[in-house]
């Protein structure tokens, strides 16, 4: 019995516990993982907060967290603190700074203190700033694209099951950088982009084409996903319900008297699960590309991409993107086979457009294309197309001279329909 009292204190305070998930656990099923949650303003001590017209979009900031084992608690409860309760005002965007200064009466409260190295960011003025905690690693960076991924996509990159994501980020109970790969942020790039890349391409995989394909490039670029994802997230948050507080409504009006233009006030909205299970997440994942239409205009850059495409955007590899770009090229193109035609008993009657090459002549290519059969029809318009005798005419022993002297015709009919 002493052993097992042991054991179990042992693990209750392993800080694994709050990093890692076990994949034996109910929590590490198909249907409740991945998760990313947020919590309510609410819980941050907020009665009411203040909704802007029209929210700017969030820009992460990356700033150093306090370590758990430093022997400064005062200090460090109070960043957290402070972090916590700007990140849970993520509904008043670039107004959240207002809650930490005297000019809403509403929370000028004790409270409504920044550390200094913030409150010289807030200072900056009305930006909407999330702030994030400063890893090497870069987790907090990327965690909303992390918590998209099913358990066999982190299997097959070499990535940890973490425990649920929250956002924003409220509190970091243990430091993830020593649990995760030092290559981490590489290793969610080569995930991330396999995860979205049949959205992007359909019918042609990754591997059909180049890496340095624009596209696959932006597949793999977190930071370009990072904004769509957080979009993908506030719009779905702004359809929760509203708590009913005590807290002022309606009109913001400032400490001195004035109106804040452009806001309105009101209870915080609830918390809840952004998403649960792989199925969810998956729904995400396709918020999530929509929403990149409105933060990096992501059809454009694919249109844009697709109708400039050269060969050495692809692979060796078959891909129905390689088929329709060879199919489209040469439908441009327009290929054409060169055919000698000789008409017997002819004479010969020459325009303004024959083509004149040494002393043979040939009528114009282009009134002789046989539309059916893709063939140009080069005749010999002399009344003598026997290449031998041809040959005679012109003062050549043989028809070899002859023979190249047509090939050379033959060569430039093809360039003439290559370049029309």
């Amino acid at each position: 019995m002493s052993d097992d009292t042991t054991t179990n204190s042992s693990d209750d305070c392993d800080p694994r516990q709050d990093v890692l998930l076990n994949p034996t656990e109910d929590l590490a099923g198909p249907d409740r993982y991945p998760r990313m949650w947020n919590m309510s303003a609410g819980m941050a001590f907020f009665q009411a907060v203040v909704r802007p017209d029209t929210p700017d979009r969030p820009e992460y900031v990356s700033v150093p967290m306090p370590s758990s084992t430093t022997t400064d608690l005062e200090s460090r409860g109070a960043r957290i603190f402070a972090v916590a309760r700007w990140n849970a005002l993520w509904e008043a965007a670039q107004f959240r700074r207002r809650f930490f200064h005297d000019d809403l009466d509403a929370n000028a409260d004790d409270y409504a203190r920044l550390p200094p190295d913030l409150a010289r960011i807030a200072d900056l003025g009305d930006n909407n700033i999330v702030f994030i905690p400063r890893t090497q690693t870069r987790y907090y960076d990327y965690a909303p694209l992390f918590h998209l991924l099913p358990r066999a996509t982190l299997d097959r990159f070499g990535l940890p099951m973490l425990t649920g994501g929250q956002w924003p980020f409220w509190a970091e109970l243990t430091n993830p950088d020593p649990y995760l790969p030092a290559d981490f942020s590489q290793r969610l790039s080569r995930a991330w982009g396999a995860t979205i890349w049949r959205h992007l391409m359909p019918g042609s995989p990754q591997i059909a084409f180049t890496k340095d394909d624009p596209i696959r490039i932006l597949a793999h670029n977190l930071d370009f996903w990072v904004p769509a994802v957080t979009e993908a997230m506030e719009d779905e948050m702004r359809t929760w319900p509203i708590v009913d507080t005590d807290g002022p409504t309606g009109p913001v009006r400032l400490s001195n008297g004035e109106i804040l233009e452009g806001v309105t006030a009101g209870g915080p909205r609830v918390g809840s699960d952004l998403w649960t299970g792989e199925e969810e997440a998956a729904e995400f994942v396709e918020l999530t590309i929509d929403a990149a239409d409105k933060t990096g205009r992501l059809r454009d850059i694919l249109d844009a991409v697709r109708s400039h495409r050269v060969h050495d955007d692809f692979s060796d590899r078959w891909s129905h993107a390689k088929e329709d770009f060879d199919r489209t090229l040469n439908h441009k193109r327009s290929k054409v086979t060169v055919t000698f035609v000789e008409l017997d008993d002819t004479t010969p009657v020459h325009g303004p457009e024959t083509e004149v090459i040494g002393q043979l002549a040939c009528s114009d290519f282009l009134t002789l294309l046989n539309p059916r059969d893709r063939e140009v029809v080069v005749v010999l318009r002399s009344g003598v197309t026997s290449l031998t005798d041809v040959g005679k005419i012109l003062g050549y022993s043989s028809h070899s001279a002859v023979s190249k002297r047509l090939a050379r015709i033959r060569d430039q009919a093809a360039r003439f329909f290559d370049e029309n």
